[in-house]
C-alpha cells in the first residue's frame, strides 16, 4: 500500500513537473518564431517592395520547415520616410518585439541614422536599398562597434561604375553621345554617385558639361530642363530616386530632346509605368537584377512569383530584401542561435546565390566592409529601358533582351 502510494505520488509529481516544464521560457522559445523586423517606406515604390518581398521569402522558408524547426515571422514597421520614425521603430523592434535581425530602408539617410543603433543594441541590420558609400565605410572605420551592419545592395560609387561600364556599348556606341549633363537629387546617396560619374564618364568618352544637383522638394523641373536644353548635351545622366515621377512626366510632356540615362530607382518597378502614365517610355536605368534576365536561377522565378502575388514587378529593393531574409535565415541556421554576435560571424561567411547573383560580403580590409563583392562571378550590373510598358534589358549584350529604342522626341548624338 505504501509502496503503491509512493509510486503514484512520484508519477503525479513527475507529470506535474513535465507539465510545468513546458511553460518554462527556455522550452517555449524552442517553438517560438524567429522574428525579422522590416523597416520601410511603404508608400514609396522603392520602400513598398521591401516588406512584400521579405514576406514572400519567409513564406517559402516556412513552407520548407523553417529554420531549425522554427518559423520566420516578418514584423513590418512603416517609417514614413523619416529617420526619426525609423530609429523609434528599430528601438521597438529590439526592446518590445524581440526581433533577431532587421532589414531596413532604401533611403541612405534613414540607414545612416540606424547604423549606430545597430551597434548600441547589438542588433544585426542589413539594408536592401540604401546606397551611400558611408554605410560600409563606417563599418570599416569602426568595426568593433558597427560590425552588425551589412550592405545588401551596391554602394553609390559602384552603381556609377556600372552605368559607366555600359558606356562604350550604349552611350558612345548605340547613342553616339559625346557630351552629358549630370542631374541628381541632393541626397546622401548621390554625393559619391556624382563624384564617381564625374570621374568615370570621361574615361568612356563622355564629356560632362554641367553638373546639376536639385532639391528633392522640386516640383517644377521646367527651369532645369530649359537650362539643360540650352547647353545642348547629348544625354542627361541621372541620379534620381525620391523625385522620380515628376521629372520623368515633365521630361515627356516638354519633349526634352535628350535621353534620360543612369539611375532612376522608382523606374525599377512596373508601378512606375502606371504612376507616370507611360511617360517613362524610353528612360534607361541601372539595376542589379531584372524580371527578364536569369542573373541566377532564382531571379526570374522570384520576379514571376512576386508579380503573381502583388500585381507589379518588384523594385530593385525587392530582389535584395528577398535575398536578405534567406541570408539571415541561413546565418541563424549555421550559427545554431539567434545570438547577434554569432549571426554576424555566420553572415561574414555568406556565400549565397540569390536573385542578384553570388553574394559574398567583403572583409575588414576592404573600404566596403560588409558590402557585397562586385565583379564577374559575383554581383554585376544591368541597364534596363522602359519600352512600350515593359522593362527590357539592353546591357550587357550577353544577356540583353532588346536594343535601345527611344521616343521620337529624343534626338541622339551624331
Amino acid at each position: 500500500m505504501t509502496s503503491a502510494l509512493s509510486t503514484t505520488m512520484r508519477g503525479g509529481l513527475l507529470g506535474a513537473a513535465l507539465a510545468a516544464g513546458l511553460c518554462l521560457p527556455g522550452a517555449a522559445r524552442a517553438a517560438d518564431p524567429i522574428k525579422f523586423g522590416v523597416i520601410a517606406e511603404t508608400s514609396a515604390i522603392g520602400g513598398a517592395s521591401i516588406p512584400k518581398a521579405a514576406q514572400l521569402a519567409a513564406d517559402e522558408i516556412n513552407a520548407a520547415g523553417g529554420v531549425n524547426g522554427r518559423k520566420i515571422e516578418i514584423v513590418v514597421y512603416d517609417d514614413h520616410n523619416s529617420a526619426a520614425d525609423a530609429v523609434r521603430a528599430f528601438q521597438r523592434a529590439h526592446s518590445e518585439d524581440k526581433v533577431a535581425a532587421v532589414i531596413a530602408s532604401y533611403i541612405s539617410e534613414v540607414v545612416l541614422a540606424l547604423e549606430p543603433w545597430s551597434g548600441r543594441l547589438k542588433l544585426p541590420l542589413i539594408t536592401p536599398g540604401a546606397a551611400s558609400d558611408d554605410i560600409t565605410k563606417r563599418v570599416h572605420d569602426d568595426y568593433a562597434h558597427l560590425k552588425y551592419m551589412f550592405h545588401g545592395y551596391l554602394a553609390s560609387s559602384q552603381i556609377a561604375d556600372s552605368v559607366c561600364q555600359s558606356g562604350p556599348d550604349l552611350l558612345t556606341g548605340q547613342m553616339k553621345a559625346k557630351t552629358a549633363v549630370v542631374m541628381s537629387e541632393d541626397a546622401a546617396w548621390t554625393l559619391p554617385l556624382d563624384n564617381e560619374y564625374l570621374k568615370c564618364l570621361p574615361k568612356v568618352g563622355i564629356k560632362v558639361i554641367d553638373h546639376i544637383r536639385l532639391s528633392p522638394d522640386t516640383t517644377d523641373f521646367t527651369p532645369i530642363f530649359n537650362k539643360i536644353e540650352g547647353e545642348h548635351p547629348d544625354v542627361i545622366i541621372t541620379g534620381i530616386s525620391h523625385v522620380g515621377v515628376q521629372p520623368t512626366v515633365q521630361w515627356q510632356q516638354q519633349q526634352v530632346p535628350m535621353a534620360m540615362f543612369g539611375v532612376s530607382s522608382q523606374a525599377t518597378s512596373s508601378t512606375f509605368w502606371k504612376d507616370t502614365n507611360g511617360a517613362t517610355n524610353g528612360v534607361v536605368f541601372q539595376m542589379a537584377s531584372a524580371p527578364d534576365v536569369a542573373v541566377s536561377p532564382k531571379t526570374i522565378p522570384f520576379a514571376q512569383e512576386y508579380t503573381k502575388k502583388y500585381g507589379v514587378t518588384p523594385a530593385y529593393s525587392g530582389y535584395t530584401a528577398y535575398d536578405d531574409v534567406y541570408m539571415f535565415a541561413n546565418a541563424i541556421k549555421l550559427a545554431g542561435s539567434t545570438d547577434p554576435d554569432k549571426i554576424v560571424a555566420a553572415m561574414e561567411k555568406t556565400d549565397y546565390v540569390g536573385t542578384l547573383g553570388r553574394i559574398v560580403f567583403l572583409g575588414r580590409d576592404s573600404q566596403f566592409t560588409h558590402g557585397m563583392r562586385v565583379g564577374p562571378g559575383y554581383i554585376t550590373g544591368l541597364m534596363e529601358q522602359w519600352q512600350d510598358g515593359k522593362q527590357v534589358t539592353v546591357w550587357p549584350p550577353a544577356v540583353a533582351t532588346g536594343k535601345l529604342k527611344f521616343p521620337a522626341f529624343v534626338k541622339l548624338g551624331k
